[in-house]
Parts: structure tokens; C-alpha cells; sequence
């Protein structure tokens, strides 16, 4: 039975438990230099505030232009998109085992040539805070929670980062092209929990695909199904989780 996901409040220990020595963790290094720098604030290991946030990144927290402006871009619908491109050509560039040139080599099944700087300006274009999530994750900042990444996304996730900056508030921990697994692979969930060294039910993850989020619950972690931001503010609310604005709080309060 797949746990409800709009629970009461939830008690989260004030420690993690140390599930691997630090000497285990994955080395989680990417080509792009805001994507390896943590500009978003990381606690102390021993004064972390839980729980720890994972994000899915596409139509959770940015718009997907793959479905709203690709086919378009081809001047196909989306379902003679689908049939006219390799079936797992994209899924091998999330998983970081092929680079973009090889995609656009194999992109479509009958090799036709892709214009893969236009593909690139299409999705680069395309992508944009969903309404009301920035503001959001701008609160759960505020309110010193650690957030993570934690998506299927191949290396365009520096175009994103690009755009939209997106290490303002999250670390892009986990990608899959760096970690050469995709949700809802149990492993990928397992390996960035080994990585944060916290108990499962430590962690609240976040995406807008339920299958994904059935996966990290049976895992341990507790997961939320992303519909829309107001949704998941009154979601992480109910669990206790501090979505209050704490510089209008306080701009309030002066008055």
C-alpha cells in the first residue's frame, strides 16, 4: 500500500543517524562550475535541520520544454515526435552514457540530422520558474532548510543553471547523468541517502511524476506528489516544515 502523502505533522529527530563513514561518499563532481560550487548555504553534518529537501527539477520546479515547445520546434505533434525518435537515446544522455553529439547523431530512429544548436536554444528558451515554486524555495532558504536536486536530467542541467540559477537555493547533488542512474531506480534513491549520511526518513522528496514518488517511499523517504507550488507550501506545512517568508515577517514586524 503506497503511504498517503498529505500527513499531519511529522517529528523529525534533531540528528541524523551516520549511515557511512564520510570515506564512502560519491564523488559527485560536474564539468560546470556553479553546479560544483555550493552556493546554496550546507549546514554543519552535526547541526543540520531536518528534514533534508530533494527536488525533482523538470515540472516540479521549472518548466519542461521538451512537452510544451520540442514538438513545435520540429513541426511535429508530440506523438509523431515520439515515434520518430530512438527510444532510448535521451534516456542514455540522462544517464550520462552517451555526450550531445552522439544524441543528435541518434537522435531520430532513421538518423535524419538534427539541428542540435536549435534544439538547444528551443529547450534553453523554454525554461522558466514554474508560477509560485521560486518564491517558495526562496522561504524554505530563509528558513535554513538544505536542498537538493535530485533529478533525471542530462548535462542541459548547466543551461538551466545558466538561466535560472537555480544553486541559489539547491545543490545539483544529484543528476543522473553524473550518477548514471535514473528515478525510479531503488539504487539512486539508497546512493543519495548514503551520500547525505541521514536516515531515509530524514529526507522529503519532491516530484511531480507519482511513480518517482512511490519509489522514494519504498525506500524509506517520505514523498510528496508535486501538483502545484500552493499545493506543496500547504503540504510541507502540514508536516511541520516552516514555509513562512521570514523577511516579510520581520519587515512586518518593524512597522
Amino acid at each position: 500500500m503506497v503511504l498517503l502523502l498529505s500527513l499531519p505533522s511529522v517529528c523529525f529527530p534533531p540528528r541524523p543517524s551516520l549511515l557511512h563513514s564520510t570515506s564512502t561518499r560519491m564523488d559527485l563532481k560536474a564539468p560546470h562550475s556553479e553546479m560544483n560550487r555550493s552556493r546554496a548555504s550546507f549546514p554543519d553534518f552535526n547541526n543540520r535541520k531536518l528534514p533534508i529537501l530533494l527536488f525533482d527539477i523538470m515540472d516540479t520546479i521549472v518548466r519542461d520544454p521538451f512537452y510544451h515547445d520540442v514538438p513545435a520546434f520540429f513541426r511535429m505533434s508530440m506523438k509523431e515526435l515520439i515515434e520518430c525518435k530512438h527510444p532510448t537515446a535521451w534516456l542514455e544522455f540522462e544517464k550520462g552514457t552517451i555526450d550531445e553529439v552522439e544524441l543528435a547523431r541518434k537522435f531520430f530512429k532513421d538518423e535524419r540530422p538534427l539541428d542540435l544548436e536549435g534544439l538547444k536554444n528551443c529547450m534553453k528558451s523554454g525554461y522558466s520558474y514554474l508560477e509560485g515554486v521560486e518564491e517558495l524555495l526562496n522561504a524554505l532558504k530563509n528558513n535554513n532548510y538544505e536542498m537538493h536536486a535530485f533529478t533525471n536530467y542530462p548535462t542541459w542541467c548547466e543551461m538551466i543553471e545558466d538561466k535560472l540559477k537555480i544553486s541559489r537555493y539547491m545543490s545539483w547533488t544529484f543528476c543522473s547523468f553524473k550518477n548514471g542512474k535514473r528515478k525510479p531506480d531503488p539504487d539512486f534513491y539508497l546512493e543519495a541517502v548514503e551520500h547525505l549520511e541521514v536516515d531515509p526518513a530524514n529526507c522529503v522528496f519532491v516530484d511531480d511524476r507519482m511513480k518517482n514518488v512511490e519509489a522514494a517511499i519504498a525506500v524509506g523517504i517520505v514523498g510528496l506528489h508535486f501538483k502545484n507550488a500552493e499545493t506543496l507550501r500547504q503540504d510541507l506545512s502540514l508536516m511541520g516544515i516552516d514555509v513562512s517568508d521570514n523577511v516579510e515577517d520581520n519587515q512586518t514586524g518593524d512597522q
